[in-house]
């Protein structure tokens, strides 16, 4: 079960009794960095902790008036493996204090793309809380394989073998199908040497080497 450890300043928060209220394990701590940490064993008993930093928006303003928020985003990203920022209130951030928009949305795009730290917005302290329980359950299931490849079958064989092909770098449907024309076979495109590659159409040097060098590399596999 995921385990949440939240910062003594948010004993009045009403978020501890809701967590339990939800069968979550809590610990209340001083943090020296984010307001709740998340914490479940991976799959080979690593412990992967979420930080996350919450924010009331007149607060998250502030944080970017007195700098503040740079040291905290900072301090996030070197000490949890997943950071998170959420945002709480429901009004117009940019209508609250006589502060430029554009230095909210500055900040705002900072976080998002400097940091690369997610932000989730929330209504009020019951939305915050539910979310944490949430994310807390998520944490649970662990981690989901995505697959890169679209599931949907193609209906014939000639749509499979295009569909297959175009999955080569720089190779899109006119060339997939070039390709299959040329060498009548996925398998001969695949015995195909970068020079015979390079006879099709609009399929450069570049592109073949590509290609030939996603084929023939070797496939380097973790434990996960």
């Amino acid at each position: 079960m995921a385990k949440v450890i939240i910062d003594h300043r948010e004993r009045t928060s009403g978020i501890i009794g809701f967590l339990e209220s939800q069968g979550l394990e809590t610990e209340v701590r001083q943090l020296i960095s984010a307001d709740f940490v998340l914490q479940i064993k991976d799959s080979n008993n690593n412990v992967q902790t979420i930080g996350v930093e919450r924010k009331t928006q007149d607060d998250f303003i502030n944080s970017i008036i007195d700098k503040r928020i740079v040291k905290q985003l900072s301090m996030l990203k070197e000490h949890f493996n997943i950071p998170l920022l959420i945002i709480e209130g429901d009004e117009n951030i940019y209508s609250l204090r006589d502060f430029h928009p554009n230095a909210i949305r500055g900040m705002l795009a900072s976080i998002a793309i400097d940091f690369n730290i997610p932000i989730l917005h929330t209504k009020n302290v019951k939305d915050t809380a539910s979310l944490l329980a949430v994310i807390a359950k998520r944490l649970e299931k662990g981690k989901k394989h995505i697959s890169l490849v679209d599931r949907k079958k193609p209906l014939t064989l000639k749509e499979q073998q295009e569909y297959l092909i175009e999955s080569l770098p720089g190779v899109g449907p006119a060339i997939a199908k070039s390709l299959l024309k040329h060498f009548g076979s996925i398998e001969s495109i695949i015995h195909a040497q970068i020079e015979e590659l390079m006879e099709v159409d609009n399929l450069g040097k570049i592109k073949s080497k590509n290609i030939k060098d996603l084929i023939t590399s070797s496939y380097h596999h973790d434990s996960s």
